[in-house]
């Protein structure tokens, strides 16, 4: 599988995994093809996932400004169209609390209603008419141990108490019996506004409404070589060749190694593993109470997550192989197997009928950043959303818009830093293997 800590390119136009979501999103809508002649233009987009189709959208329907998008190999190709599908307000990896007490309110507060406008973006997107499978509302948060509890009512407290958010605090009987006989399940918090789509189709349906404002998308035209003259970006596929005064990096936690020197160094991809089983029946659905299709999480530090999808069938995700050469070894997969039948007892004959990894990406301070990847701002970058970039990547896709046109950002961390470099860059591996021994010590024991 393509690593980008040790790869260059991420090819040029590969198929889509063999995936769930590739299986059930139809056929890809159409899009401008290869790259085939040479470009000037005001505005480049590299990466057609999340936050570049937003970035082109936003472009030219709120700053009349037609970018051209460059995908390496199929839209959406990477976490866009692999993910689990969750919509959240999420902060990626960094709590409220933790940001409460390193900024203070006001900066909690407007960290806050920046992912609170990425979910009512998403929503507002699709309701322009992309079909993507969206399920009923609701997110749970599952207490893996009993001592989460307190930890889930600090955090309800939190958002009661700050942000007025519509929060419950469920018990053990509650989750078991309303929602779903989850058996390593001691209580969860409830929020009423998250919501599971299929993430392709999602993706689908914002190629087809950024196409249709007048931006160019074309796959299979990777960027080989990159190099300036002056303030002009000069960007090489294996066809053409494009002269930009801008260039949006949407490339996220698949872009390349020595890629652009602006973002090396800056970010840890790290590779999450997806099964999703063969249909339950309906023995099975009463065997384990599955009343919903909530999305779950659990509290875990190296989480796990479900749902339940609309042909019953369950996703179950959680932490995949370190690097891309062991990514296809089919020990990730039957691990999470076993995890769901540790929650599921009475699924012991299940199988799965679909697996897959993609690279999420990480970041040193645990948010995204929206930054400038140049002292001129000529290079603009997303990336580091720690795991939660459904909803928001398509907010960023917005403020990136904003920022090639010269707007003012809002003045959080996010905005008014850039990624942080990893210490010790070439062992950030090795960093990543300690996390997992001591995170799976941590969700035992402590």
């Amino acid at each position: 599988m393509y690593d980008p800590l040790h790869e260059r390119s991420p090819g040029c136009g590969e198929p889509y995994p063999e995936s769930y979501w590739a299986d059930h999103a139809g056929p890809a809508p159409a899009d401008d093809g290869v790259l085939m002649h040479d470009l000037t233009v005001d505005v480049v987009i590299i990466g057609a996932g999340y936050t570049g189709l937003s970035a082109a959208y936003h472009l030219a329907t709120e700053h009349g400004v037609q970018a051209v998008v460059l995908e390496a190999n199929q839209l959406a190709w990477g976490c866009s169209g692999r993910n689990a599908g969750f919509v959240l307000r999420s902060s990626g990896r960094k709590p409220y609390a933790e940001m409460q007490k390193q900024w203070g309110e006001s900066v909690m507060r407007g960290v806050y209603h920046e992912f609170c406008q990425g979910v009512d973006l998403v929503k507002s997107m699709i309701d322009k008419g992309i079909d993507c499978d969206r399920q009923d509302p609701g997110y749970l948060r599952m207490a893996h141990k009993p001592s989460m509890v307190k930890t889930l009512q600090a955090q309800a407290d939190l958002l009661h108490r700050t942000f007025g958010s519509d929060v419950e605090l469920l018990t053990q009987q509650q989750v078991r019996s309303q929602y779903v006989d989850d058996q390593q399940s001691f209580g969860a918090l409830r929020f009423a506004d998250g919501f599971g789509v299929n993430p392709l189709k999602l993706a689908y349906g914002y190629q087809r409404l950024a196409r249709a404002a007048g931006a160019k998308i074309h796959t299979a035209s990777p960027v080989l070589n990159w190099t300036t003259e002056g303030r002009t970006q000069i960007l090489h596929t294996p066809n053409a060749t494009l002269r930009a005064k801008k260039v949006i990096l949407a490339t996220n936690g698949y872009t390349p190694k020595h890629f652009h020197q602006g973002v090396q160094a800056r970010t840890l991809p790290v590779l999450s593993q997806i099964i999703v089983t063969e249909p339950l029946n309906s023995a099975q659905l009463a065997a384990t109470n599955f009343q919903t299709s909530h999305v779950v999480m659990d509290t875990r530090a190296l989480k796990y997550y479900y749902r339940k999808l609309p042909d019953n069938r369950l996703l179950f995700g959680g932490r995949g192989a370190i690097t891309g050469k062991d990514a296809a070894d089919p020990y990730y997969a039957d691990r999470l197997l076993q995890v769901l039948k540790l929650s599921f007892p009475a699924l012991q004959t299940l199988r799965y009928g679909y697996q897959w990894s993609g690279w999420i990406c990480m970041s040193l301070d645990d948010i995204p950043h929206i930054h400038q990847a140049d002292p001129f701002g000529d290079v603009v970058y997303s990336m580091g959303y720690c795991g939660s970039g459904l909803a928001y990547s398509v907010q960023a896709g917005k403020r990136l818009a904003e920022k090639v046109m010269g707007l003012a950002q809002p003045d959080l961390p996010m905005f008014n830093r850039p990624l942080p470099k990893f210490p010790f860059a070439p062992l950030r591996r090795v960093g990543q293997w300690g996390y997992f021994h001591y995170g799976k010590w941590k969700d035992q024991w402590w």
